[in-house]
């Protein structure tokens, strides 16, 4: 276990029997160690050094951890030519559910529905918006026929344009994560929401990760390919 946060501890209490190290930088792993997976909730500026140790030790990885530049994307997309990594923004079984909802249902609508998307997240967060927020818009922007401008927030006295996405983040208290689509047509809304009443629904998609990487070949998978 990569990252010793309130996610990482979460992981640590339903899959104690699982984890052989706790750490908070991949250096502190022992070499002699057996390990058949790291999983990553840390911090997006220790992911490069992770990356480096976890190929050289030919370590699976398993990284939730967002808020990363596209720079260390890249290096992501590199290392997993060497090693099988699993990279998702959130590791619920409910919201990959929802990605798999939304490209059946944006081809459908996109005609007639105007698409806007709001996230809220607890105020300590520090990226917005959210990392599962910007996966759900990749699903929907992959879905349409056509380009669409995205706006993060609004304001001032401009009028919403016909191809364009909404996208708004919400900081406040201790709420877990929320996420929401919005289809607002003529006389119909139709809105597609998830809601994380704890960030146990992380650990028990995190652990499935896990297993679902060991023995994989090098290359970058996605909670997708669990569900497939």
């Amino acid at each position: 276990m990569h990252g010793t946060g309130t996610m990482g501890k979460t992981i640590r209490d339903i899959g104690d029997d699982k984890i052989v190290a706790f750490v908070d930088r991949i250096e502190e792993i022992n070499i002699n160690e057996k390990i058949d997976v790291v999983v990553d909730f840390s911090h997006f500026s220790k992911l490069n050094d992770l990356l480096d140790r976890c190929v050289e030790r030919n370590y699976p990885l398993v990284i939730a951890t967002t808020g990363y530049s596209g720079e260390t994307l890249e290096k992501i997309v590199e290392a997993s030519k060497k090693i099988p990594i699993l990279l998702s923004s959130n590791t619920s079984l409910g919201i990959n559910a929802i990605n798999s909802v939304l490209e059946k249902l944006v081809p459908k609508l996109e005609e007639n529905f105007d698409i806007e998307i709001i996230e809220k997240h607890h105020n300590k967060k520090i990226d917005s918006p959210s990392g599962t927020a910007i996966t759900l818009l990749e699903t929907i922007q992959k879905s349409l026929h056509e380009k669409y401008n995205v706006v993060y927030g609004r304001e001032g006295m401009t009028k919403r344009e016909k191809k364009e996405i909404g996208i708004h983040a919400i900081r406040g208290g201790t709420i877990v994560g929320e996420h929401t689509v919005i289809f607002a047509g003529e006389d119909e809304i139709i809105e597609i929401s998830h809601k994380a009443l704890s960030k146990k629904i992380f650990a028990v998609g995190a652990l499935k990760c896990a297993d679902f990487i060991i023995g994989k070949q090098p290359r970058l998978y996605t909670m997708k390919d669990i569900f497939n």
